[in-house]
């Protein structure tokens, strides 16, 4: 009982360290944003008294007169000097309209890397360029519209400083145009897509340019090497000549329809035959802050889960593909860290089957989601959700709910809250209900060298038990050639809340810093840069016994080609704390209590990205429990662009354990056809071979995109056995229409 005290007290008095060092660290921040704000890049937006023709040809007089931001400086592959090919910027307003004019020099020696004309394509893989815009001058959120030269569009919502959530969709207008030395593109956002205060005149802003056939980043703003160019801690101010207009009432209606056809082959049941029709809504409260409701929700079209080789002790992450839930996630599923999140909104919508004990899904009723500024420092959300109730399956129906806020303190860190709710209609079991409170402290420095979060989480649930209690902090320096990272995690035994949240394995203490050192050439002409780095990662038990010890050490090249390469060393120790078979396929399993000291080494290599022939792997081979394994994940893939392109990934593990432990060989193979016809017809077929879990999948996606963000969605899917015995097959046709309002 001392030495669970002394630990305990140990860790703790590690955290209480971590606060007073994020508190210091908070200041240093403050003081700091002062001498950045004193470079400024300033631009003044002239409003526009006539109207602005989207044509590429820029003929208005208002671009005549509007300032110039050029001049743009790279980023990638050095931050020493300007971009080669240059880019610059005009803009402009009027009573509706954020305008943007650019024009990209281009000197046509190679051919633009374009993956296919589908709206919201992968940045790091096509020539683009990049909008990023902060409203409320905040540092942390804001938006991202992106376009690449052959115009087709990529918007998402900015948060945590710098990262992109591509999922957000809205109307905005594009035209690009190309000539023999340049393509110029003209935009129009309008002011109803946006959320900014009444009377604002100035934003913050960067725009960004990835130039992939130079493998080239530049922006106008300079952004360091060390840190991605979308971030919010380096931007230019913009001054409106006069103050923005009122964006008036903006009401969106997202109507629907589904027909849908299955039959469960295994089963030989009767053919099910179902319709379907719901809608969801926006409505803008205020400028500032958006309603989303949504009745009678359908997700039929979303695509099915990348399936993996599972070798895992602990639950699996598959990561949320609704778009309902994905709109501002950062609001309601970024506490905590990976592995251990309070709120996984993947869990509503789901029950277990009382008769065969197996998860499946569960209609949702409604929803309801309010998220968005208050003002400049205060951020909130309010999400509630109602599934309906399956008696056939034993199923009750639930109400989830959850609220947030974030608090802005010092430059760019907040404090951010969050209390979750699910409770379970006419039932007086045990688990009738779970809750969920919790505060977080997020820091983001003004230079962007020092990020964190500092987290207290507690769960309630009807029979109250102790060891309720997750709290974690993290700390990471980044500079031009060193990361440090500390980051440590405690989570009781009781801390059970995986139908509200996700976590990964409770009543442990875990501890993982990490190191990473950079260096660049000054004068190579193939190589960027080098580098090595060390991860660690141990687990505990809460008394200070130690379960798992994972240790990595690597070296990475990355080239100016794009062609990536690392190499390492893995060295781990596991104490099984309950049996497990390691093929995770029926097995005998290992004892609990029994110790393993593995080691071994891995491997990573990408070719040119910019090719339209690229192939790569990851693998590593070496000692496994008590016996080896030898994985290796490869894949090729050829892009027939600007049409898309057909990829094939798999995974091999080939397990070797001494008898009468199983050995096993799985192969998992993944060929993917992803083809845009047009910029509003595109096919997507996706076939899933899993030799562990004995299934092969097809799903075939077709959507046509008639009006901007209404679709028609014809959705086949196919489950065989490994003999191509079929299991079950479905085919459904969805219709969504968006309409303003």
């Amino acid at each position: 009982m001392l030495v669970r005290h002394l630990f305990f007290y140990k860790a703790l008095k590690n955290s209480c360290l971590l606060v007073l060092l994020f508190l210091l660290l908070s200041n240093i921040a403050s003081a700091q944003d002062k001498s950045i704000i004193k470079k400024e890049y300033e631009l003044l937006v002239y409003q526009s008294d006539s109207t602005v023709h989207l044509d590429g040809i820029l003929s208005e007089s208002i671009w005549k007169k509007a300032e110039i931001a050029g001049d743009f400086f790279l980023n990638y592959p050095n931050d020493t000097t300007f971009a080669t090919l240059q880019t610059k910027v005009r803009l402009a307003y009027d009573q509706h309209n954020f305008y943007l004019a650019i024009i990209c020099e281009d000197d046509k020696s190679k051919p633009f890397t374009i993956s296919s004309l589908r709206r919201d394509f992968e940045w790091d893989f096509n020539d683009n360029i990049s909008i990023y815009l902060d409203p409320f001058s905040d540092g942390i959120n804001g938006f991202a519209f992106t376009f690449n030269p052959m115009g087709v569009q990529r918007e998402g919502m900015l948060f945590n400083g710098q990262n992109v959530a591509a999922e957000w969709d809205n109307k905005w207008e594009l035209v690009v145009k190309r000539y023999d030395s340049q393509w110029i593109a003209e935009i129009a956002i309008p002011f109803k897509t946006l959320r900014y205060n009444n009377g604002t005149s100035s934003w913050r802003m960067n725009f960004a340019r990835n130039d992939l056939k130079n493998n080239q980043r530049s922006s106008w703003v300079p952004v360091p090497i060390a840190y991605w160019v979308s971030s919010l801690a380096f931007t230019g101010k913009i001054n409106f000549e006069n103050p923005l207009p009122h964006p008036g009432v903006n009401l969106s209606v997202i109507p629907y329809i589904t027909g849908s056809t299955a039959k469960n082959h295994v089963e030989n049941t009767p053919i099910v035959n179902k319709a379907n029709a719901g809608f969801d809504a926006k409505v803008a409260v205020t400028p500032a802050l958006n309603l989303d409701l949504t009745i009678n929700p359908d997700f039929s079209q979303v695509e099915v889960d990348q399936q993996v080789t599972n070798l895992d002790r602990f639950e699996l992450f598959f990561p949320e593909r609704r778009q309902f839930f994905l709109e501002n996630n950062d609001l309601f599923g970024q506490f905590g860290f990976n592995g251990l999140r309070p709120f996984f909104s993947r869990r509503i919508g789901i029950g277990r089957d009382t008769l065969t004990n197996l998860i499946i899904q569960n209609p949702i009723l409604y929803g309801a989601r309010l998220s968005g500024k208050l003002d400049k420092n205060w951020r909130v959300g309010l999400l509630n959700m109602q599934t309906a109730k399956n008696d056939a399956a034993g199923i009750k129906s639930q109400n989830f709910t959850v609220a947030t806020f974030q608090r802005q303190v010092f430059s760019r860190s907040n404090i951010a809250g969050i209390f979750v709710n699910r409770s379970r209609f006419n039932d007086e079991s045990d688990s009738r209900f779970t809750r969920l409170a919790g505060l977080e402290y997020n820091l983001q420095s003004a230079d962007n060298k020092w990020t964190g979060k500092l987290f207290f989480h507690k769960s309630f649930s009807p029979n109250n038990p102790k060891g309720t209690l997750a709290q974690g902090a993290n700390l990471q320096y980044q500079s031009r050639n060193l990361r440090l990272l500390w980051y440590n995690e405690y989570v009781g035994e009781n801390f059970n809340i995986n139908d509200i949240g996700f976590v990964r394995r409770n009543g442990h203490w875990r501890f993982a810093p990490e190191v990473e050192l950079t260096f660049y050439t000054k004068n190579s002409k193939s190589l960027v840069n080098h580098g090595l780095g060390v991860e660690t990662s141990i687990y505990t038990d809460l008394k200070g016994q130690l379960n798992d010890r994972n240790i990595e050490a690597y070296y990475y090249f990355n080239f100016l080609n794009t062609i990536n390469i690392a190499v390492g060393y893995y060295n781990y120790y596991t104490r099984l704390f309950f049996g497990f078979d390691p093929t995770n396929s029926g097995g005998v399993e290992l004892p609990k209590g029994s110790e393993y000291q593995t080691h071994g080494v891995f491997a990573g290599y990408t070719s040119d990205t910019r090719k339209r022939f690229t192939y790569g792997f990851e693998g590593w081979t070496g000692q496994y429990f008590n016996g080896t394994n030898f994985s290796v994940s490869p894949f090729v893939s050829y892009r027939f662009q600007p049409y898309g392109a057909f990829r094939i990934g798999a995974e091999y593990n080939d397990i070797r354990l001494p008898a009468p432990y199983s050995s096993a060989k799985f192969w998992l193979i993944s060929p993917r056809l992803d083809l845009s016809f047009t910029r509003s017809l595109f096919l997507t077929t996706f076939l899933q071979y899993n030799e562990q879990s004995e299934n092969v999948n097809i799903n075939a996606r077709f959507q046509w995109r008639f009006k901007p963000v209404s679709d028609l969605f014809i959705v086949y899917s196919d489950n065989y056995f490994p003999d191509f015995k079929v299991k079950s097959r479905s085919l459904v046709i969805k219709l969504s229409y968006w309409l303003n309002i």
